[in-house]
Parts: structure tokens; C-alpha cells; sequence
């Protein structure tokens, strides 16, 4: 199988261009052919000679997914791709409009190994990374389907950024690069893998990091998610003073409002305690419930975030979008999976 050619940074394009006796600045218009004007052929790429089309053909495939199946919810506008990969596995990403413009969720994996409790995502756990190429794919599809530009990523869909870290960080370098979205209009979400948050810490990146707290004492947490064994409350919360005094790029807490569980007075208590005073936002969300789980969606959602914000909190409530839809992460994969197993 030839390596895909889709997913390189330019010092690779820079690298594979002079490999073949070509100048550097060819690497530079290869890399603007993949992102800016998303060709789709080598044979398309004008400003090669035949000669070093054909090397590129020879060498390199030069393919993309397809898009298996799309939702779409009618109040918000919001949809769900599924995504066909080249070995028939199944990714999900979400485009979101907003006024600001388009945010797309991508996924990292195929599966995850988490194991959170209140995601669809990490049943069945972890199949394989996903390559770069494979995550700016889904801003590739999308783009070309819809025939828009994204303006914003949050790299909050199917899997553990940390946990595809190589990858995950030639994607958002090529993001910002090739795609023109500003490192500032990135998000990446992890559940707390501490190793991550010190080397994310180290280079020298604008993008914007979310923890996905959920709750602000470690038993519940735990039970939660399985991850907190690992890397305790503590643990977390010290490197994430680390992560701030390094990059001084503040924080946000995601928290999903769970009725009885996380949605307790001592919740409102242990959240003002961890972020009163601090640079840190918190950013409470609707619950996307699930079958397999006992989780509901919080009754006292909004309550609970008007007396974090009288309290001083600098916090806000993720609109919730997709409710026509299948909206937590994983939901349409897994149905796809669980179709093809009942055929």
C-alpha cells in the first residue's frame, strides 16, 4: 500500500520534494495544492511538470473518505457526518453553525479507550489512531460537501486527543497552516491525561485546552471516568496550573450537569472553591443521555449555573445543539456498527 500523501506538513512535502531531486520551494506548492486548493488529482497540479507528476502518482495515494451517512437537525441547523475510511471503519464529525461562523468537531480515533461512563463514544472501545491526514480529512469533506470554509475546530469528537498525540499535533499545524484557521480558533478537549497537558504546555501553540471535569470530587469523578484512577483530581489540577503559568492561555472546565450526581449544592461549593479568583472559565453542559447508562440530563441546569454566575464564576452554558439528532458523540457510529453485526 503507498503512503498517503494527504496529512503531510510542509517540511515533509519541503523533504519528499528534494528526495526526488526537486527544489525545496516545490514542497511549498504541493502543500498549498493538498490544503488551499484542495486538489483532488496529481495530474491537476499544473505547476508540475509531467515528469514529477507521475513520480508523485507512483509514489504517494492521493485519496479521501466518503461520506457514509448525514443527519441533519432542522431548529439548529447542526449536522452529523458519518465518515467511511479507507478500511471501512466509521469516524463522526459535526459541523455547527454559529454566528461567528462554522465549528467543526472531529473526531481522532476510531473508538476510544477512556471508557467514560456517559459517552456513547468508548463502547467498544478503541480500534486505531486516526492518521493527520485522516483528521484534515473531515475538514476536507465537509468543506467540499457543504461549500463552506470552517473557521473554528474543536477537536472534541470520537476519542482522546492525548492518546494520538503525534498525529493530533501535525493536524492542527497543518489546520492552521494549510486550512488558514487560526490556532486560536482551536479547541482540544481531553479528559485529563496529565503526560498530554505538560507536553502541550511545551510547544508553543495558541490554541485553546478543555478538561473535561465533570465533577469537582475525585470518588464521583472516578466513577465517572476510569481515567481519574490514573490521574487524580489533584494530579490534574496541578498540572493545569502548570499548562497556565507556562502558556498563560486560561483554561476551560467542561462539566456536564447530571441530575443527582453533579448537580448537588456541595457541587456549586467544590466548583466556586477550584475557581473563584482564576482565569478559568467553566462551561456547563446539557447532557446528551444514552441508553446504557443511568445518567439523566441536570433538572436544575439552569438554576445551577445562575448561582454559579451570582457566585461570581465566570462560567457558560453550552448551547445545546443537534437534539433532532444523534447527538453524543459516537451514537451514529455505533449505530451503523450494530446494523451491520444484525445483518
Amino acid at each position: 500500500m503507498k503512503d498517503s500523501i494527504f496529512g503531510k506538513d510542509l517540511k515533509e512535502c519541503e523533504t519528499l520534494m528534494v528526495d526526488r531531486k526537486e527544489p525545496k520551494y516545490r514542497g511549498g506548492q504541493l502543500f498549498q495544492w493538498l490544503y488551499e486548493k484542495k486538489c483532488e488529482n496529481f495530474n491537476d497540479m499544473t505547476n508540475f511538470s509531467n515528469n514529477l507528476r507521475e513520480k508523485l502518482a507512483k509514489d504517494f495515494e492521493l485519496n479521501h473518505g466518503r461520506i457514509a451517512q448525514i443527519q441533519e437537525d432542522h431548529h439548529d441547523g447542526t449536522k452529523k457526518f458519518l465518515i467511511e475510511l479507507w478500511d471501512k471503519q466509521f469516524i463522526e464529525t459535526v459541523l455547527m453553525p454559529y454566528q461567528h461562523g462554522a465549528s467543526l468537531c472531529v473526531s481522532t480515533q476510531v473508538g476510544c479507550n477512556m471508557g467514560c461512563k456517559f459517552c456513547a463514544s468508548t463502547k467498544g472501545g478503541k480500534i486505531r489512531n486516526l492518521t493527520a491526514g485522516e483528521i484534515l480529512d473531515q475538514i476536507f469533506l465537509v468543506e467540499k460537501n457543504e461549500n463552506i470554509r470552517i473557521s473554528n475546530i474543536v477537536i472534541m469528537g470520537i476519542g482522546e486527543p492525548f492518546d494520538n498525540y503525534g498525529e493530533v499535533l501535525t493536524f492542527i499545524r497543518v489546520a492552521n497552516a494549510g486550512f488558514g484557521i487560526g490556532q486560536r480558533k482551536i479547541s482540544l478537549s481531553t479528559c485529563g491525561i496529565v503526560p498530554g497537558i505538560k507536553a502541550l504546555a511545551n510547544e508553543n501553540l495558541q490554541i485553546n485546552l478543555a478538561i473535561s471535569l465533570h465533577s469537582v470530587f475525585q470518588n464521583r469523578r472516578q466513577e465517572l471516568m476510569p481515567i481519574a484512577g490514573k490521574y487524580d483530581l489533584d494530579t490534574l489540577l496541578s498540572a493545569c496550573r502548570e499548562y497556565f503559568e507556562k502558556t498563560g492561555r486560561r483554561i476551560t472546565y467542561e462539566y456536564s450537569v447530571m441530575d443527582g450526581f453533579n448537580d448537588r449544592d456541595e457541587d456549586i461549593d467544590g466548583l466556586v472553591n477550584l475557581l473563584k479568583g482564576s482565569q478559568n472559565h467553566l462551561n456547563l453542559i446539557g447532557l446528551n443521555e444514552i441508553d446504557e447508562t443511568p445518567y439523566k440530563e441536570s433538572s436544575r441546569l439552569s438554576s445551577f449555573f445562575r448561582e454559579l454566575e451570582k457566585r461570581g464564576i465566570n462560567v457558560t452554558m453550552r448551547r445545546k445543539m443537534g437534539r433532532e439528532i444523534d447527538a453524543a458523540c459516537g451514537q451514529l457510529r455505533k449505530k451503523r456498527y450494530e446494523d451491520k453485526v444484525s445483518i
